[in-house]
């Protein structure tokens, strides 16, 4: 990362992605565990079918390598 700005709007899709796991989950009746997070989200990312921004895209990708410890 080095645009400091384009590294703020990373940040704050990757917790807009993981804040919305984590609601989905509890309506769910779920407890949202880090690496059940990790997991729905490779799930949902593999869904081609989901059109989805390059920002939420990325965001998703490393919110799953911080979750799931690679």
């Amino acid at each position: 990362m080095g645009n400091q700005h384009s590294d703020d709007t990373l940040y704050q899709e990757m917790c807009r992605v993981v804040g919305k796991v984590v609601l989905e989950m509890r309506d769910l009746g779920q407890e949202p565990k880090h690496i059940v997070i990790a997991g729905v989200l490779r799930t949902s990312l593999a869904n081609q079918k989901i059109k989805r921004s390059e920002l939420t895209r990325e965001a998703m990708e490393r919110v799953i390598l911080a979750l799931a410890g690679q």
